[in-house]
This record gives C-alpha cells, structure tokens and sequence, in this order.
C-alpha cells in the first residue's frame, strides 16, 4: 500500500513512487540512478545503487520493435 508520502507533486500532475518490498508487475526504473527493471514480484532494492524507490514505466506498443 502506498503513503501519500510516495506521491510527489508537480503542478498539476504527480510521479508516483513504489517503494522497495511493493509487488508489482511491469517496467520500472530506479529513483535515484534510472536503473530499469522488467519484473512480476516484490520491488528489490536496486542493484545499481541500493536505492528504494521505483518509477513504473509509461507502456506504450511502440516502445519495443523488433529488429529483422
């Protein structure tokens, strides 16, 4: 469950952060150092940094193509 602590407010729009330990299922880059991750389970601490938050991925169906 997320604390409106992990929201971050800009204007009119907001960033959502997830935190270590949250499940989650998706892309993900790090907070602090913009590591990404693919994952389906509990958010690690990053591997890059140590740090703890996560920043979910805006999907889109463009965002991968496959090179032939």
């Amino acid at each position: 469950m997320l604390d409106t602590e992990d929201l971050v407010e800009t204007g009119d729009d907001y960033i959502e952060f997830f935190r270590t330990g949250t499940h989650a299922t998706g892309e993900y880059h790090c907070a602090a150092c913009a590591y990404g991750i693919t994952i389906r389970a509990e958010l690690p601490l990053c591997p890059m940094c140590g740090g703890d938050s996560w920043e979910a991925t805006a999907w889109s169906p463009f965002r991968r193509v496959a090179l032939h």
